[in-house]
């Protein structure tokens, strides 16, 4: 019965989409757009249908508001009624209007609890990745493919090549294999950061002195992007997220080629203060 409900509620909000505009497309966000970005992963496939869960239902309630204030306007307007009924309670109806919120209550939070135990981790990861917020950028350490390390920082406006997007172009994206669990555990250096990537239903904080756990399974290649969702300094705008995702094939040619050119120097440090301090300006 919930099945049949979620879909019913998903052509309603399929229906909205296509009468007031088209949704994204995958990867992020497009001029315009209505409804969620399109779902590239097991998680975000969820989300948006959970999403059209609650807007039926609070569409319902407006409608049944909006009714219910129609027919009191109406039924009890000075012409109708010159004399007002003095009762000012009424046992059953309050009754009614506390315990049927409460009702409405529990029926959303069993498919909210499901899905929040249902993104937070996975039990069958095949691969690992670290993820470690700066002010104000990302590094990823990959420690099942050679425990390398690499920063990934804002490609400036004046260096943004045909295609790359403004604010979200990154010069080293996070790579992972397609149809592959990925375990991504999260922490940070300095301040509370958070690594979201909308269309993989990703939005995880990453904190000083914990690590926390999410989870990705990306459906299709192509390169999807996100951002910083944390106020955390001055420039928060411009630590975005790049998740490149490829074939397995692909991905183990890249994890070997990328553990020789990622290898740890003691010039790494510096190069990143630079290059963060470059793109501040």
């Amino acid at each position: 019965m919930f099945k049949h409900f979620r879909d019913i509620a998903g052509l309603i909000v399929l229906g909205c989409v296509t009468v007031v505009g088209e949704a994204s497309a995958a990867g992020m966000a497009e001029p315009w757009q209505v409804d969620l970005q399109t779902p590239a992963s097991p998680v975000a496939e969820q989300i948006r249908s959970f999403n059209a869960i609650l807007f039926s239902l609070e569409a319902l309630i407006t409608l049944v508001v909006l009714g219910l204030m129609g027919f009191i306007i109406w039924r009890f307007n000075a012409k109708r009624n010159p004399v007002p009924n003095k009762r000012t309670h009424n046992t059953a109806l309050e009754i009614l209007w506390t315990v049927v919120p409460i009702l409405i209550l529990v029926v959303v939070a069993f498919p909210s609890l499901r899905l929040l135990f249902f993104m937070d981790r996975t039990q069958d990861a095949e691969m690992t990745i670290k993820v470690v917020g700066h002010q104000w950028y990302w590094s990823y350490e990959y420690p099942d493919h050679g425990d390398f390390t690499f920063d990934s920082i804002m490609i400036p406006d004046d260096e943004l090549k045909p295609g790359q997007p403004r604010l979200l172009a990154v010069d080293n994206p996070v790579v992972v294999p397609v149809g592959v669990n990925v375990r991504v555990l999260l922490t940070s250096d300095d301040v509370i950061h958070s690594w979201a990537v909308p269309s993989l239903g990703l939005k995880t904080d990453t904190v000083p002195g914990r690590t926390n756990e999410t989870w990705v399974n990306v459906n299709e290649e192509g390169t999807y992007y996100g951002m910083c969702s944390e106020l955390c300094g001055i420039n928060h705008g411009y630590m975005p997220v790049a998740v490149k995702a490829v074939s397995k094939a692909e991905f183990d040619a890249w994890s070997k080629n990328a553990k020789q050119e990622f290898a740890r120097n003691d010039g790494q440090a510096t190069h990143v203060v630079q290059a963060v301090g470059e793109v501040s300006q």
